[in-house]
């Protein structure tokens, strides 16, 4: 069975090259275009609304919504106006946004796990028709109740990295969607610290680019690879064979930048989808066998549209 892969589109797009990339992926075949809401670029939910009007059949991932920024009841609204609109076309993923941004608008909380396993379940209760009342530590809502629930309610994934956080998305949530880098040894470890009893989507971001020289791609993926050396990435390069070397070579690098231009060829390999389209699609299957059930590429390189042209090779 063949992975499934979908595409991200790059954080701040404006309106029209939005618009053109999400029709070319949904002509390439991907399978899903995912949407990103990092501080302080475009809104998530106004991004996928956009490129979900703008297209007919693609799947549109929402990853990911901060717990800390939306009341989960107003959250529910939003996504179900976009799955009742767009019937079958929407997953969304609810993690705890990046700490510092967190911090600087004033919503992070004294306890995340706690806030993302009561913000999930109350998403997923007022998804699914029910009417809601709870009364936990930061979600507290009185017989909540959607006029209008989704007919099918969409996926809701857990998006996040560490043991303890993976945990709370394979016990409250559909799905778990994790942050690149992505490799077999992340997977393998991701999925054990996630424990989920039943049917759990794994969605796997991974930073992708295609040449037919393969030197030219690895220098296009070293510049989407230049944060993996910083501390929240730690979960990720922890399971790898060369975790201290990364380490030691961070800690001599002046600036990301310095280091992902020093990142061997092999390390890039093993933290990427790139090389030729051949190697890219050898590494797609390879990440899928060690537990990947999507796969999101995220394109590197300097033109947006070109990457998704390129990466579009993979289907």
């Amino acid at each position: 069975m063949s992975c499934p892969v979908g595409v991200l589109v790059p954080g701040l797009l404006d309106r029209s090259t939005m618009v053109t990339f999400a029709q070319r992926a949904e002509q390439l075949g991907f399978d899903s275009l995912w949407i990103v809401e990092d501080c302080f670029l475009n809104g998530g939910i106004a991004q996928a609304a956009t490129v979900l009007a703008a297209t007919e059949r693609i799947t549109v991932g929402l990853g990911l919504l901060p717990a800390g920024a939306r009341n989960p009841a107003f959250a529910a609204m939003e996504v179900a106006t976009l799955a009742n609109f767009h019937p079958g076309r929407l997953i969304v993923t609810v993690g705890h946004g990046m700490p510092d941004w967190m911090r600087q608008v004033g919503s992070w909380p004294a306890s995340p796990l706690t806030l993302l396993g009561e913000y999930l379940a109350a998403l997923r209760a007022l998804l699914a028709g029910e009417r809601v009342t709870v009364s936990g530590r930061y979600v507290r809502l009185d017989a909540v109740e959607l006029a209008a629930p989704p007919e099918r309610p969409p996926l809701v994934l857990g998006g996040v990295r560490g043991p303890r956080s993976l945990a709370v998305s394979g016990r409250v949530a559909d799905g778990t969607l994790l942050a690149e880098p992505a490799s077999a040894e992340y997977l393998a470890v991701a999925r054990e610290q996630i424990a989920a009893e039943g049917d759990h989507l794994l969605v796997a971001y991974t930073v992708a680019a295609l040449d037919e020289d393969p030197g030219v791609a690895r220098d296009h993926a070293r510049d989407g690879l230049k944060m993996v050396g910083e501390p929240a990435w730690a979960p990720h390069i922890a399971p790898l064979p060369f975790a201290d070397g990364l380490a030691a070579l961070r800690q001599q690098s002046g600036s990301p930048e310095e280091f992902a231009r020093a990142l061997p060829d092999d390390w890039v390999d093993q933290l990427a989808v790139s090389g030729t389209p051949e190697h890219g699609r050898s590494r797609v299957r390879a990440l899928h066998e060690a537990g990947a059930d999507r796969l999101v590429v995220i394109p590197a390189g300097p033109d947006p549209l070109a990457a998704v042209e390129s990466l579009g090779r993979l289907n």
